[in-house]
């Protein structure tokens, strides 16, 4: 029988490491990246079962990461593996694209239940993350919806934040530096920001980088 075949994806190399030596003696560990355009780069090429996925990586986010692969591997299911304890996030990734949604700190015990309840079809939530959302769907059940960034002003905003150049992003995302320009003016004329250090702040808010 073939061995389930996962892809790692975690800007933090120590920690990709620890569950890769933790799953091998049962799965195919196909590759470990750590950023969100390799992820989708190697998962195009790899075709795994299942990924595992943190939110918090450079270059390209695991929310949005998750959700462009989902529409590129259909079949894929998506584990993700985080920090981020924010109901809101976790709903809108199990809503959308993700299977899983698993904290760190919980992780190495429930990974592997999580993966096998994946594998049969089911979602697995981790019993804090659960909570939180009936929490957060009990206070408030039809949240007021919010004016968006698009998906291109999500991966332009979150290159800027980090630190990248216009020119640098433009190369990233291969489209003109008065793209990057034309898209920054607008995400700040849209959304009352002034200086870099709002648009910094902004990014941390839509959780398309981790706050420092």
């Amino acid at each position: 029988m073939e061995r389930t075949r996962i892809l790692i994806a975690d800007d933090h190399v120590l920690v990709a490491e620890a569950f890769k030596s933790l799953l091998e003696p049962e799965y195919d560990v196909v590759g470990v990246v750590t950023d969100g355009r390799s992820l989708i780069k190697v998962a195009l090429e790899t075709k795994p079962d299942i990924v595992l996925l943190d939110l918090g990586m450079p270059l390209l986010n695991g929310l949005d990461a998750g959700q462009e692969l989902k529409k590129l591997l259909p079949r894929i299911k998506l584990i993700i593996l985080t920090m981020n304890e924010d109901p809101e996030v976790a709903s809108m990734a199990l809503r959308h694209w993700a299977s899983s949604y698993l904290l760190k700190k919980s992780a190495s015990v429930e990974l592997v239940h999580s993966i096998s309840e994946v594998l049969r079809g089911r979602s697995y939530v981790t019993p804090t993350m659960a909570q939180k959302l009936m929490d957060a769907f009990i206070r408030d059940p039809h949240p007021v919806q919010t004016k968006e960034l698009t998906q291109r002003q999500r991966q332009v905003l979150q290159l800027l934040a980090e630190g990248n150049s216009m020119k640098e992003a433009a190369a990233v995302l291969n489209i003109a530096v008065r793209t990057i320009a034309f898209h920054k003016y607008r995400i700040m004329e849209e959304f009352g920001l002034r200086t870099n250090a709002d648009l910094v702040r902004f990014a941390i808010r839509e959780h398309l980088i981790p706050d420092a």
